[in-house]
């Protein structure tokens, strides 16, 4: 039985798009950028500024240790010195529900709310953030559950372990195609049923004024909420662009040809031998006891494994799926193509930083070859050639782009684009997605990332990264060490700009925890 279900590309388009009604007469009306924010903390044009990155934090207390608290108490004591903080996606482990927000969110994040001195009390949908709290969406916020395993995983354990599932944090329900997220965090105007009380709630909070018209004003301590799934901002001379790469992540169709159909049958035997490999790790869950605190590290372990072992399934799935040209946001693509070539022509905007959840560069060993990274990678390329070939000259020698923030693996990294003979070369990337799920390694290949020139194996390659940084899982003389982190980044003044990376790490050894900072570095 499929235990994960991802939403069609269209339907979370179409389903977004209601709940911020998209181009509603309203909005068209008053001239308002639905795609625009700015914040209103009488520093945003300040050239010097600091902010925080964190990705892949959404889970809750395994075997009596919470790492992504942990983390978060990492963040504490950069909080006023901080503007900001940007998520890298996966809010919530494991399907985006509702039911988790409090556990997962809510509580190890009070600090950063209004009312958090009581999280209990903060309704999911209501969160107001203290400092500015800027998320995009994760391929976990928009799964679900099929219907039938609903029954199954959301009642005893007992009934858990009848149906050979060990992972709790799937309960009754799952993001309902990204509707628990869009409520948690987005302007939710689809919920508004009066006419007149949706222009009253326009008119008091799309006050702000940009070159694209009004757009809503985010207001740290009153209104927190973003007006769409990507979204743009300007801070301190930097503009800031928000994705949503779970619309633009389909792999290209597997060519017609006898290699083709050579690697769709290694890809069928492949999903065997994973379907084999979880029914050998369930078999284990069953003899082991979650309250015994040795059993339950074992079982945090083994549903870690369970977690990767579907990711790899979704992503062959989608390969197996792929017989015809896929469904793509070209609307994102587009809008993200047009504002950077705007961006671009501002005299006052000094740089530029894109935030989203899948890495089109990691060597994480479990995404670094992923289909859906590849696919984010060519969609990614294909808007920068654009914006490279209607600038012409006026680029000279920057890229397109300053940095490229990432999660979806869970580790930190941070590489730099080489010479890939596209408008893709020499960006730096910092993947944060090692904030609160367990960790990963790195892949046994090392920091050199290759590229074939075709979609199948065996063609000629060129190095198109360098990894000069991985923060992930590790073993030292047989010694237990899982290092979970995040990243401060100071904003210096200057065209173009510098920024200072600052990794923050906590470590658990064994049973304890030790808190550390890497050397900062200047990129």
């Amino acid at each position: 039985m499929k235990l994960i279900s991802d939403p069609p590309i269209p339907v979370k388009i179409q389903k977004m798009k209601e709940r911020v009604r998209w181009m509603h007469p309203s909005f068209v009306q008053r001239g308002i950028d639905q795609t625009s924010i700015v914040i209103d903390d009488g520093k945003q044009d300040s050239p010097e500024f600091s902010f925080m990155v964190i990705g892949d934090s959404g889970t809750k207390s395994h075997s009596r240790h919470h790492a992504q608290r942990k983390v978060a108490e990492l963040m504490l004591p950069h909080r006023d010195d901080c503007s900001f903080v940007l998520h890298t996606g996966d809010v919530i482990y494991v399907v985006g529900s509702q039911e988790y927000y409090s556990t997962n969110f809510i509580e190890p994040y009070r600090e950063f709310l209004v009312g958090g001195d009581n999280p209990k009390s903060i309704p999911y949908d209501r969160m107001v953030f203290n400092l500015p709290f800027l998320p995009v969406l994760g391929n976990h916020d928009y799964y679900d559950v099929p219907l039938m395993y609903r029954l199954f995983t959301g009642t005893t354990s007992s009934l858990r372990r009848l149906f050979r599932y060990k992972d709790i944090e799937i309960g009754w329900h799952g993001s309902y195609q990204g509707n628990a997220y869009a409520r948690a965090f987005m302007d939710y105007t689809g919920a508004i049923a009066s006419p007149k009380e949706l222009e009253r709630h326009l008119d008091r909070h799309y006050t702000a004024k940009t070159d694209t018209g009004r757009c809503l004003r985010y207001e740290p301590g009153q209104f927190t909420r973003l007006p769409n799934r990507y979204y743009t901002f300007r801070y301190g001379g930097i503009d800031f662009f928000a994705l949503d790469s779970n619309t633009f992540n389909t792999p290209s169709p597997l060519p017609a040809t006898q290699e083709g159909e050579i690697y769709r049958q290694e890809l069928q035997k492949r999903r065997h031998e994973i379907d084999q490999e979880e029914l050998q790790i369930l078999k284990i869950c069953d003899r082991l006891n979650p309250d015994k605190p040795t059993e339950a590290e074992q079982l945090d372990e083994l549903s870690a494994k369970l977690d990767q072992i579907n990711e790899i399934k979704i992503d062959i799935e989608k390969q197996l799926a792929s017989q015809k040209m896929p469904a793509i946001d070209f609307e994102q693509l587009e809008w993200l193509r047009s504002r950077l070539i705007e961006s671009w022509n501002t005299s006052e905007v000094r740089g530029r930083v894109i935030f989203f959840h899948h890495p089109p560069y990691v060597t994480e060993a479990t995404k670094w070859n992923q289909a859906q990274t590849l696919a984010v990678r060519h969609r990614l390329r294909w808007v920068f050639e654009q914006v490279a070939e209607t600038l012409g000259s006026l680029i000279k020698e920057r890229p397109i782009v300053d940095l490229i923030l990432n999660g979806h693996a869970h580790c930190l990294e941070h590489l730099c684009t080489t010479d890939t003979g596209f408008a893709d070369s020499h960006i730096n990337c910092i993947i944060s997605g090692g904030s609160g799920h367990r960790p990963r390694y790195q892949r046994r290949k090392g920091s050199e990332l290759m590229e074939t020139f075709a979609e199948i194996a065996g063609k000629p390659t060129r190095k198109v990264a360098d990894s000069t940084l991985f923060v992930g899982r590790h073993d030292y003389n047989f010694q237990n060490r899982l290092p979970y982190s995040c990243v401060r980044i100071d904003v210096l003044d200057g065209c173009p700009p510098k920024f200072i990376i600052r990794p923050l790490i906590t470590e658990r050894i064994e049973e304890e925890w030790h808190n550390s900072e890497l050397q900062p570095f200047v990129i």
